[in-house]
C-alpha cells in the first residue's frame, strides 16, 4: 500500500497517477485529525490537454494504527514537526519519502529517529482549478538516501515510477535538495510579491536580473556547506523553469491568494539560517528581505481572508 500525506495538486497527481498503473493508493489529509472515509473522483489534466480520471480512497490518520507499505509526504513541510510526531509508532520499518519543498525538511523524522527516510525532488508544476487539476512535469523527479538500513531505492523508485509521474534514482541527492531550493527560493519570493506567474523571469530581463542575485546569494551559502554549485548553471534552470511552466502559478502565491499559510520559512528562511552559521548573514541581505516581506504579506492577506465578510 501507498499511503500519500497531503491531498492537494501534487498528492491528487501522484495518486491518479498510480492507480492508473494499478497501484494500491490511499489518499491522508494531513491538515485534518478525524474526518469520514470516502472515496473520490479525482481529475487531472496532464499537460493542460490530456484527462485522467480515478477513484481514489481518502482518510485521515485516525482511521490507521499503523502504515505499512510506503508513507510518501506531499503536505506542506511546514506541518512536518506536528506530522512527525502524530506519524511516530504508526510507521515502524515503512519508508517515508518526503516530496517537499526546502531545506532541513527531513529534520524533524531524523531526531524521531525514523530508520527509513528518503528526500524526493519535484519538478513539475501543479495547480487546482474549477475543473481538477493541472499538472505538467518539468523533468523525472529523483529520490535519493537520507537514511536507510538497507538497499530498497531502487525497488522504492520503481514503485512509485509511471510514465504521468516518474522518478528515478539519486545517488547524491543533497547537491539537488539545495539547487531544487535555490530554484524555489527566486520563483516563491519573487513572483508573489509581483502577483505574476512563473513565465516572468524569460519575459523580464529586470525580473530576471534579480533573480541572479538571489541566486549568487544562495550559491555563497551552499559553498559555505560544501556544496558546489555553478551560476551560469542555475540561471539557466531558472530560465527553463520559467519557460516550461510559463503561465502557472508558484505555490506561495496559490497558498497567500487562498488564505493558507507558505513555505517561505524552509526556502529563503532556511537559507538565511544556514549563513548565520558561518557568520555569512550579510550576503543574503536581499534573499532575507524578499523571505520577510512574503511572510509578511502572507500574515497580511490570511488576515484578510479571515475577517467576517
Amino acid at each position: 500500500m501507498i499511503y500519500i500525506i497531503g491531498a492537494g495538486a501534487v498528492g491528487k497527481s501522484l495518486a491518479v497517477s498510480l492507480k492508473l498503473h494499478q497501484r494500491d493508493v490511499t489518499i491522508i489529509r494531513g491538515s485534518v485529525d478525524q474526518a469520514d472515509r470516502y472515496v473520490e473522483r479525482i481529475e487531472i489534466w496532464y499537460n493542460n490537454q490530456e484527462a485522467l480520471v480515478q477513484e481514489v480512497e481518502v482518510s485521515t490518520l485516525n482511521h490507521h494504527s499503523e502504515l505499512e507499505g510506503v508513507v510518501v509526504l506531499t503536505n506542506k513541510s511546514y506541518g512536518n514537526d506536528e506530522l512527525a510526531r502524530k506519524l511516530e509508532g504508526k510507521t515502524s520499518s515503512s519508508p517515508v519519502v518526503l516530496l517537499q519543498n526546502g531545506l532541513g525538511i527531513e529534520g524533524p523524522f531524523w531526531e524521531r529517529l525514523f530508520p527509513e527516510i528518503y528526500r524526493g525532488i519535484l519538478f513539475l508544476s501543479g495547480e487546482k482549478t474549477v475543473k481538477g487539476v493541472n499538472y505538467t512535469p518539468v523533468a523525472d523527479s529523483p529520490i535519493g538516501v537520507v537514511r536507510s538500513n538497507n538497499t530498497q531505492l531502487d525497488a522504492l523508485v520503481e514503485l512509485l515510477n509511471t510514465p504521468y509521474f516518474e522518478f528515478r534514482t539519486e545517488e547524491f541527492i543533497e547537491k539537488i535538495i539545495w539547487e531544487k531550493a535555490i530554484a524555489n527560493t527566486v520563483f516563491n519570493s519573487i513572483c508573489p510579491l509581483l502577483d505574476i506567474d512563473n513565465g516572468i523571469f524569460h519575459r523580464d530581463p529586470q525580473v530576471f536580473g534579480l533573480a541572479r542575485k538571489i541566486i549568487a546569494q544562495c550559491i555563497m551559502v551552499a559553498h559555505a556547506e560544501g556544496i558546489s554549485i555553478n551560476q551560469e548553471d542555475m540561471e539557466a534552470r531558472v530560465l527553463h523553469i520559467s519557460k516550461k511552466s510559463d503561465g502557472s502559478l508558484i505555490s506561495t502565491l496559490q497558498d497567500m491568494r487562498n488564505g493558507r499559510e507558505t513555505e517561505i520559512d524552509t526556502l529563503n528562511g532556511a537559507i538565511v539560517e544556514v549563513a548565520q552559521k558561518y557568520n555569512q548573514e550579510h550576503v543574503v541581505e536581499e534573499t532575507k528581505l524578499l523571505g520577510e516581506l512574503i511572510r509578511m504579506k502572507s500574515q497580511l492577506m490570511r488576515k484578510h481572508n479571515n475577517q467576517p465578510s
